[in-house]
C-alpha cells in the first residue's frame, strides 16, 4: 500500500515518520520543502503537488491547520480529490467541524473516491512516540483497510460511526482540554496572588485529582516561563471557534466555551500565538 502525506508540520511530520518507520513507502508535499527533509532521506518520494501526490498512491492522509487549509489542497489549483484513483481512501486526520467533514465526503464521493475523518489526540511527543488517539468517522471497511497505518502511528483508533463522528468527538476533546486549562491556570494565578507560592500550589495539586492528567506534564513551562511549542496556542483557538460553530448549527449555547475562546483570542493578541496554548497561564497571571 502506497501512503500519500500532505501536511509536515509539528504533528504530520512526525506522523508520517512512523509510517516510514513502520515500512510503508511514502509519497509526501508541503508547503515548505525542508520539513520533508528527514523523510526524503528515509527515502520518501518527493512530489510538486497534491496532484502529483494523489496520482501515486492508494491512501492519501491529509494534516492540515485548518479547514481552509484542507480545501485548498483537496480542491483548489493542483488539488489531489480530481487525481485520486477511484476508490482509493482519503483520510483527514486534521482538526476541523463535523459539517466541514461531511462536505468534504460528499465532494470526495463524486470522485468516486471513499473518505474518513480521523482527527488525532495528542500533541507533539505522543506524535512523536507513535501514541496518538484516532476518533475516526466513516465507513467501517475503509477503517479496516487503514487500521494497520492507524496502528503504525498511535496506540488506539477508535469508530465513531459515520462520517463526521470523528471530528465530533474532537470538537469534545479539544472543548475540554481548552476550558480545562484555562480554569486551572486561573486558579494557580489565583493562588499566587493569595500569596502561596507556586511550587507549593504545584506540589499539592499534583497528588490530587485536581491535576488532570494532560495538564501535569505542563508543570516545567509553567515553573520557567518557557513555553515551547508542543500545540501552539492559536490551533486551540481556532478549534474552539470550531467548536463554538458547531454548537451553533446545532442551536445549542455553550457560553462557557465562548467566553474561553475569546480569553485565548486576547492571548494571541498579547503575543502568545505560537507559544504553546498553556502559555494561556502567563496571560492570566498578568506575565504578558
Amino acid at each position: 500500500m502506497k501512503i500519500g502525506f500532505i501536511g509536515l508540520g509539528i504533528m504530520g511530520s512526525r506522523m508520517a515518520a512512523n509510517l516510514q518507520k513502520k515500512g510503508f513507502e511514502l509519497v509526501v508535499t508541503n508547503r515548505t520543502r525542508q520539513k520533508a527533509d528527514d523523510l526524503l532521506a528515509g527515502p520518501a518520494r518527493w512530489a510538486e503537488s497534491p496532484a502529483e501526490v494523489a496520482r501515486q498512491v492508494d491512501v492519501l492522509i491529509t494534516m492540515l491547520s485548518t479547514p481552509d487549509a484542507v480545501s485548498q489542497v483537496a480542491l483548489g489549483e493542483n488539488g489531489f480529490l480530481a487525481q485520486l484513483p477511484a476508490g482509493s481512501i482519503w483520510v483527514d486526520c486534521s482538526t476541523v467541524n463535523p459539517s466541514f467533514s461531511r462536505q468534504m465526503a460528499r465532494e470526495a464521493k463524486t470522485y468516486g473516491i471513499h473518505f474518513l475523518d480521523a482527527p488525532v489526540a495528542g500533541s507533539k511527543d505522543p506524535a512523536e512516540k507513535a501514541q496518538l488517539l484516532f476518533f475516526v468517522g466513516g465507513d467501517a471497511q475503509d477503517v479496516v483497510v487503514c487500521q494497520p497505518l492507524f496502528a503504525a502511528m498511535g496506540r488506539q483508533a477508535f469508530h465513531l460511526g459515520d462520517t463526521g463522528m470523528g471530528a465530533s468527538m474532537k470538537m469534545v476533546f479539544n472543548s475540554i482540554m481548552g476550558a480545562s486549562m484555562l480554569a486551572f491556570c486561573e486558579a494557580l494565578a489565583l493562588g499566587q496572588s493569595l500569596g502561596l507560592e507556586q511550587k507549593t500550589l504545584l506540589d499539592i495539586l499534583s497528588v490530587t485529582p485536581m491535576l488532570a492528567p494532560f495538564i501535569a506534564p505542563k508543570r516545567s513551562k509553567f515553573e520557567s516561563g518557557q513555553y515551547d511549542t508542543e500545540f501552539p496556542l492559536r490551533w486551540l483557538r481556532k478549534d474552539l471557534q470550531l467548536a463554538s460553530e458547531s454548537a451553533y448549527e446545532q442551536a445549542l449555547p455553550l457560553p462557557f466555551l465562548n467566553l474561553a475562546k475569546e480569553i485565548y483570542t486576547q492571548a494571541m493578541q498579547a503575543g502568545l500565538a505560537d507559544q504553546d496554548y498553556s502559555a494561556i497561564y502567563a496571560y492570566v497571571s498578568g506575565q504578558k
